[in-house]
């Protein structure tokens, strides 16, 4: 490849390819042409990068040649259509879907954590689940400084993980509620605003919801830790745009110092703390929100079990949850 790449988005009017196009300019990534790609509806609409209007082009079979570089962020039932066209055409695949992750020879790499994984003859990556992403960039330094058994995490997730459809609908039910108005029709079987609700994805035999699922399994995968006990429960929260989490992590002996763990997220990438107790503040959805790295804090000791370190975090499901981590995998791919 050149040492500036024809970039293909697929799903660019989406509210993850509107942080594609955001990034692509901030962190200067090397593009030669740049092709958007949509659903037939979006044909002949414009997005603007660079201060050039370009034109949105069909997302089809045949739509990739000459791409060196495709992002995919239309869902799994698109990227396994179209992710093969786009390998054959001899693009670097990095797809934001769960089409792919779970395969054995597709990595599923969060830059901070596992690059390693990498070789150089993969050409299709897989961007893990938003909330896996933080939860592995969040607890990976931590890692180091015990055997890890057990994790539990609980999760607070904003409608921007149901993408713009979803921040909408917040919207209008926020609006709507304030008003004394009725609510606008919904696809979700919930009231969103003003409410919480566990995710709105499907219940399995075993009582957990695909999302849960999701980042056991993956979670287990990007660590390397295939034989991690895993438990999550994943809720939908009034929250616009980034995640939080709070978590429980079981080591095989005593729990890691208080200090030792702050000083491990103080010095490792991806990672700010906020970890003020005299003051009450610590991570925060608001706080998180545009900001690349995942805040890490609300650490402590579980009193119920010394082998318990208990913390909190909260990131930017738009940014390291999806777009972000695909840039930064794409930048490792490619050298950048």
């Amino acid at each position: 490849m050149s040492e500036t790449y024809s970039v293909a988005i697929v799903g660019a009017t989406g509210a993850v390819g509107g942080e594609f196009l955001r990034l692509f300019e901030q962190r200067n990534f090397p593009i030669s042409s740049l092709k958007l790609l949509a659903s037939e509806r979006s044909v002949g609409k414009t997005l603007s990068y660079k201060g050039k209007d370009i034109a949105i082009e069909e997302a089809k079979v045949g739509a990739f040649e000459g791409v060196d570089v495709a992002f995919f962020s239309a869902g799994a039932s698109r990227s396994k259509a179209l992710v093969p066209d786009a390998l054959a055409a001899g693009a670097v695949v990095v797809d934001n879907s769960s089409a792919f992750r779970m395969q054995p020879d597709v990595p599923l790499i969060v830059p901070e954590v596992n690059p390693n994984t990498y070789t150089s003859e993969n050409k299709l990556f897989s961007v893990g689940n938003c909330t896996a992403i933080l939860l592995c960039t969040a607890i990976n330094p931590i890692l180091k400084l015990g055997k890890l058994e057990r994790l539990i995490v609980s999760t607070y997730q904003s409608a921007s993980g149901g993408g713009a459809g979803m921040m909408r609908q917040l919207e209008g039910e926020t609006k709507a509620t304030l008003l004394g108005e009725p609510l606008p029709e919904t696809s979700l079987n919930q009231t969103y605003a003003f409410n919480l609700f566990s995710h709105n994805t499907a219940i399995g035999a075993e009582g957990y919801n695909e999302e849960e699922m999701k980042v056991m399994e993956e979670t287990r995968k990007i660590l390397g830790m295939p034989d991690l006990k895993v438990n999550v429960t994943c809720v939908r929260v009034p929250i616009l745009r980034a995640h939080t989490e709070t978590v429980t992590m079981e080591f095989d002996g005593p729990a890691p110092s208080i200090e030792s763990v702050r000083e491990a997220l103080s010095k490792a990438p991806g990672v700010k703390l906020v970890d003020d107790r005299e003051a009450n503040q610590f991570p925060t959805p608001l706080a998180a929100s545009g900001q690349d790295d995942v805040l890490v804090g609300r650490i402590r000791h579980d009193l119920s079990n010394p082998n318990a370190l208990c913390l909190m975090l909260s990131g930017d499901q738009l940014l390291k949850g999806a777009a972000l981590n695909a840039v930064q995998v794409a930048e490792l791919v490619l050298g950048i």
